[in-house]
């Protein structure tokens, strides 16, 4: 008769992915940012009356350049839930890594405004949206990930098998 296994100690807790929540987070990270662009782009033009994304005529809503400005600000929260679940499956520190990428393109939106536009106010006012925009993008994800990461104990140890016996 074989004596019976001591239960395996539990290892180190490794993350088990919750991969429905995290693409939930995203697709709702993705509409704040579209939101947070339209609601941008409403108080520059209307409030501080600045040009932006369309000429002074076009209303609060601008034209068209609003509804790209919208569309791709929702495009990069999908492609930033994209690159946050890769690292996420392969990286090490996974939140650090998503949180510098994240960082720096957000720091490269807010500077491009000021390497095409005809005026400082413009440029300002764009880069601070792109500012909000990308920092709504990275805390929203960062959040989505951590709740939807969840500890998962591996045992360790050796594992045995009983013998077969007649």
């Amino acid at each position: 008769m074989t004596e019976p296994l001591d239960p395996l100690p539990a290892g180190p807790a490794r993350p088990r992915l919750e991969v429905g929540r995290l693409w939930a987070g995203g697709v709702a990270t993705a509409v704040v940012a579209a939101l947070l662009a339209l609601v941008g782009v409403l108080i520059v033009r209307a409030v501080l009356r600045i040009a932006v994304y369309a000429p002074a005529g076009a209303g609060a809503f601008g034209d068209s350049r609003t509804v790209v400005l919208c569309l791709v600000s929702a495009a990069a929260a999908i492609a930033a839930a994209g690159l946050l679940h890769l690292l996420l499956v392969a990286a090490p520190r996974p939140l650090t890594y998503f949180s510098w990428i994240v960082g720096l393109l957000t720091a490269a939106a807010a500077v491009i405004p000021f390497t095409y536009s005809a005026g400082l106010a413009v440029a300002f006012a764009q880069g601070i949206i792109h500012l909000v925009v990308g920092a709504a993008i990275g805390s929203l994800l960062s959040g989505a990930a951590a709740n939807a990461t969840r500890p998962m104990h591996v045992p360790q140890g050796r594992f045995e098998v009983d013998e077969y016996r007649e």
